[in-house]
């Protein structure tokens, strides 16, 4: 696949999705390791249809990336800045890592401190939150570490293998997110 190092990292990258990497996004949706724990799991994908998504979103230019492997170009994940509302300079980011080999690694929090770096200092955004369900620990843990707050809780919200579960809303605000991780700015 070809991807291009628009947000780079210490060990990844950020790219611009690629519609060839469509079959390799159904098949991390059609594992229940993973989309348990972004709230996909009732969903069904078709190559196709993800092939459709991949292509409407780069039309639209929308903030969606790949996250590839800095060493060898290999996809891991897939992220964006979505709900983009300029006037009040908020949004909420997504993230996900698709092979449980490559989870609990430090992709995660890269990843987000890239997101962060890019939606504060380049889309001039000050507040990014995001959504977790109670039960995902690990990723809880990761926001934290990168300087999200739990901001509330909507109690008994998301359904999943027969119960119910909080959902977790966590933001950070520019004036907390104080480094720069984009190894690849110009100025």
């Amino acid at each position: 696949m070809k991807y291009y190092k628009k947000l780079v990292g210490e060990r990844i990258y950020l790219s611009p999705m690629n519609v060839e990497d469509a079959a390799k996004y159904v098949e991390w949706f059609c594992d229940f390791r993973m989309t348990d724990g972004i709230g996909q799991s009732s969903k069904l994908v078709s190559v196709d249809a993800e092939r459709e998504w991949i292509e409407k979103t780069l039309k639209e230019n929308e903030y969606v990336f790949a996250i590839v492997d800095l060493e060898n170009d290999k996809l891991i994940g897939n992220c964006g800045i979505h709900d983009i509302n300029h006037k009040d300079r908020c949004a909420t980011v997504g993230i996900f890592i698709g092979e449980e080999q490559n989870r609990s690694k430090g992709y995660g929090k890269e990843t987000l401190r890239l997101l962060l770096d890019y939606g504060f200092n380049y889309l001039n955004l000050n507040n990014i939150m995001l959504g977790v369900m109670s039960f995902n620990e690990r990723a809880i843990a990761c926001y934290k570490k990168v300087g999200f707050k739990e901001i509330g809780r909507r109690r008994q919200s998301y359904y999943l293998n027969g119960k119910y579960y909080d959902s977790v809303y966590m933001d950070i605000l520019k004036e907390e997110f104080k480094e720069e991780y984009i190894k690849n700015k110009n100025i």
